[in-house]
């Protein structure tokens, strides 16, 4: 599986691009804020329907636009395929599938499987709860259809009880027939989710410890654990017995929307006592176990997004991080830097095909 050519129009900074890619290396050099990013993010678009960057579509349309457009020619199991998505402000996002408009988004999520290490990925590590369930839900739903359908299926009723749970506030009036319609669902859903998470985990652990180990030349022994209430052999009474407290907080407190994934060195949290370097190895190590999820899934290697890697790395992670590239560990790579004359003397000592393009203000031109 590969991309081989991608349109940019009003996307971001980018008027009007149009490339043409190397099946192997591709490597954005210029200045920050050049527009590198903004292709890989188009890229990221093409794969999940969103970008990695901006929570909001209308962020990525272009200044005093009211449009964007991005298009791209893959080829899957050596069949042609043509993904194009566009957002207009005021309307809702559309997919296509070789001219075919897609009813939901969601039915295109997991056709082209991506894995991106950006420079803020650090924040799994110290941000909150809430992108750490992100990540590994996108991850989950990027391999099964059925996990990503009763996810959306779970927040939709979450949604509704805490909606409901402020008009008992509100009005003083209580359904309680439709409150446990929306309980029983969540137990339910809370149960089957949580069990998918789990078994996930099971299998990153070893993946996750390997990696690490070869990209940080460490030993000590990296875990995650999963915590949450939905694997109680109570969970069913449990939520319910915080009704009472559901009702006076006006939100749901129990559910899996309240898991969190602890990541671990030794016995303790990595972003306690983890120095620099090992958050580092643990995070790329997390992603690399990621790809190698994927690929094991689908029998053919993801796209893999490199952004502002050789910034964000020092020289033994690199190296390491080259090592695997240069086995043909990975498929087809996208990356970013903002100095050419670094990325064009690590890469050319690789036995790979790399097309590099320079960008300026959303301009791309093939060459240094």
């Amino acid at each position: 599986m590969y991309l081989k050519s991608l349109e940019l129009l009003q996307f971001k900074n980018h008027e009007k691009t149009r490339l043409d890619f190397s099946p192997q290396i591709n490597c954005f050099t210029g200045l920050n804020g050049s527009g590198k990013t903004n292709v890989l993010d188009g890229i990221h678009y093409l794969s999940l329907t969103k970008s990695a960057v901006q929570s909001s579509d209308s962020l990525n349309v272009r200044h005093e636009e009211s449009f964007f457009s991005i298009k791209g020619q893959f080829e899957i199991q050596e069949k042609p395929l043509e993904v194009r998505c566009t957002f207009e402000l005021g309307k809702k996002k559309q997919i296509w599938q070789n001219g075919k408009t897609l009813d939901k988004t969601s039915e295109h999520v997991g056709l082209i499987p991506l894995v991106l290490i950006a420079p803020d990925d650090t924040e799994l590590i110290k941000g909150g709860s809430e992108g750490r369930r992100k990540f590994f839900d996108g991850l989950l739903s990027q391999l099964d259809r059925q996990y990503l359908n009763q996810l959306i299926r779970y927040h939709h009723f979450l949604k509704q009880r805490n909606a409901l749970l402020k008009q008992f506030a509100e009005t003083g009036r209580r359904d309680m027939t439709l409150l446990g319609s929306y309980d029983e669902e969540m137990i339910r859903l809370s149960q089957e989710l949580a069990q998918r998470r789990s078994k996930l985990l099971e299998e990153v652990a070893p993946m996750l410890q390997a990696h690490y180990e070869e990209i940080s030349q460490g030993q000590e022994k990296v875990t995650i654990q999963y915590q949450t209430e939905a694997l109680r052999e109570d969970f069913g009474d449990y939520f319910m017995s915080l009704r009472k407290k559901d009702q006076i907080t006006k939100n749901s407190n129990a559910g899996i929307h309240k898991d969190d994934y602890v990541f671990l060195i030794g016995d303790h949290p990595i972003r306690k006592i983890g120095s620099q370097g090992q958050q580092k190895s643990f995070i790329i190590a997390l992603k690399l176990a990621q790809f190698q999820i994927f690929e094991k899934d689908r029998g053919e290697k993801p796209l893999l997004l490199l952004d502002d890697i050789f910034d964000k790395l020092d020289d033994i992670r690199i190296a390491q991080l080259m090592q695997l590239i240069s086995r043909h560990t990975f498929g087809q790579i996208f990356l970013t830097d903002a100095r050419p004359e670094r990325s064009h003397a690590i890469l050319t000592q690789l036995d790979s095909e790399v097309f590099f393009f320079g960008v300026e203000m959303g301009k791309v031109k093939r060459g240094l």
